[in-house]
């Protein structure tokens, strides 16, 4: 088990994870910045997160030492990632973080597919040419953002979930003041992008200070 330090946080992954650029961002600590720095740049306390695509739980964790704890909550499909985040979480001193397993989606109940590949990170869902490269396909339970936000009753979204954010970000958003999203356009092209700007600010949401690439940052005037 390999250990990494970012921000004061320590993340822990098996050596059989560190595969193509993610032990360059962990060391470097270039791992998750853009999303980290645009929520260090904008929650406040009193607000409430809903990590979508907790990975490591780095956000998570990084997330309730500003707000604590109980006002933090995590989706992240893959079942050992689920795993791993949970330890790093408690190995930070964060237990009650709630983190579920699931695929977050837009609309449909029951289960859904994911690719799940060794390189936890990569793992992603269908693209437009089929499965990632050695993806193993597994079903995940679907969590319609709706019920999580029923659920949550989140102030801020912090969105990675490799492209599914399209279907979720078009969907109502009631009490959320904040989005934070990575964008995925190579999975759906500049209109994927402009479809997530166009439903945002239908909502009345507009954009804010801290995006960086494909990171995103909206604000609800």
């Amino acid at each position: 088990m390999r250990s990494f330090t970012l921000r004061g946080l320590t993340l822990y992954l098996p050596e059989a994870a560190l595969k193509g650029n993610l032990e360059r961002a962990l060391s470097s600590g270039r791992y998750e910045n853009h999303e980290a720095d645009a929520l260090l740049m904008h929650v406040r306390p009193g607000d409430r997160l809903l990590d979508l695509g907790a990975g490591l739980g780095f956000i998570c964790a990084l997330a309730a030492r500003v707000l604590g704890e109980g006002a933090v909550f995590g989706v992240e499909a893959g079942p050992e990632t689920v795993k791993l985040a949970r330890k790093n979480l408690v190995a930070n001193g964060f237990p009650g973080v709630k983190l579920m397993r699931g695929k977050v989606v837009g609309e449909g109940e029951g289960e859904v597919e994911f690719g799940q590949r060794p390189a936890f990170w990569a793992s992603a869902l269908k693209g437009p040419d089929g499965w990632p490269e050695n993806a193993e396909v597994i079903r995940v339970p679907a969590r319609p953002i709706g019920k999580l936000l029923a659920r949550v009753a989140p102030t801020v979204i912090s969105c990675d979930i490799e492209g599914g954010e399209l279907g979720v970000l078009c969907q109502s958003l009631p009490g959320v003041r904040l989005v934070v999203v990575e964008t995925h356009p190579q999975v759906y092209g500049p209109k994927g992008v402009e479809r997530i700007t166009t439903a945002l600010h239908g909502q009345g949401f507009a954009a804010a200070e801290g995006a960086k690439k494909d990171t995103l940052v909206f604000l609800r005037l």
